[in-house]
């Protein structure tokens, strides 16, 4: 571990003693809605809802931005319903060229009024500054490495979007104790790399958890963070599926580790 590193570690530890978190009836009541896929709730187990949206502090009545929430759309079942049965707003960050694809956002009385706001590599703000309570952005950042300034660009953006005070929401699969590889092609990113992109646009760390951590995870896997669930690629990327791979090893391991980081606006 590197000087650097080891620093980072104290720090982290020091905010690591979590208060106890208040419960939220109308958060329970969107996580148990029998509208949720089957495959997300599924994934529950592994992924904490309840938990990790606590302690990155979701309250009710709440401009919440999720940004490329997915195909799979894990985060977006339960905090547009959430929005809308608090009062709140929810509003989806994604790619121009998903714009046609809003339909699958959209539910009726389910997830009420639904936004989106456009965010890519040349997009403009997420929306009018100082306008968001949270940004979550949720296994995005291994990508946005892969080109160059984006990254930078993302944290900027969220940083402008946020009131003062609001708060950045983060969970992203975890290089450490190991090194990152060159542009966490793995999937795998350094804490100190988030850490460091979110200062650098005027966060603060506020907290972090170990919510979703998973101490199975050797992070040496033959196709990257991809070949554990729910992915469980066997065979390089663009290539057909191997019928000869086994995957019990990585079932075992299940979801990956993931660091979860709070991080603040400052007022």
């Amino acid at each position: 571990m590197t000087s650097r590193a080891f620093l980072l570690a104290i720090a982290l530890t020091s905010v690591m003693t979590i208060p106890a978190m208040a419960a939220d009836p109308a958060l329970d009541a969107a996580i148990a809605a029998p509208s949720r896929t089957k495959a997300n709730a599924q994934r529950d187990g592994a992924r904490h809802p309840a938990a990790s949206l606590l302690f990155w502090g979701l309250k009710p009545g709440e401009t919440v931005i999720e940004v490329a929430p997915g195909v799979g759309g894990y985060w977006f079942e339960i905090l547009a319903p959430y929005a809308k049965a608090t009062g709140g707003r929810y509003i989806a960050a994604i790619r121009e060229i998903d714009l046609k694809d809003r339909a699958k956002f959209t539910g009726g009385d389910l997830y009420g009024n639904v936004s989106f706001t456009v965010f890519g590599q040349t997009s403009g703000p997420l929306g009018p500054a100082n306008s968001a309570d949270l940004v979550l952005t949720a296994r995005n950042i291994h990508n946005w490495m892969w080109v160059p300034g984006m990254a930078e660009k993302s944290m900027r953006d969220f940083f402008a979007v946020l009131k003062p005070g609001g708060i950045l929401a983060v969970e992203e699969h975890r290089a450490d104790p190991r090194q990152q590889v060159p542009e966490a092609r793995d999937g795998y990113v350094a804490v100190a790399t988030v850490v460091d992109l979110a200062k650098k646009a005027g966060f603060v760390l506020d907290a972090g958890s170990e919510i979703n951590a998973n101490s199975k995870d050797t992070k040496d896997h033959p196709f990257g963070v991809w070949t554990l669930p729910p992915i469980r690629r066997d065979a390089p990327s663009g290539q057909p599926p191997d019928p000869k791979f086994s995957h019990a090893k990585y079932d075992g391991i299940g979801e990956s580790d993931r660091m979860t980081l709070r991080f603040r606006k400052p007022r």
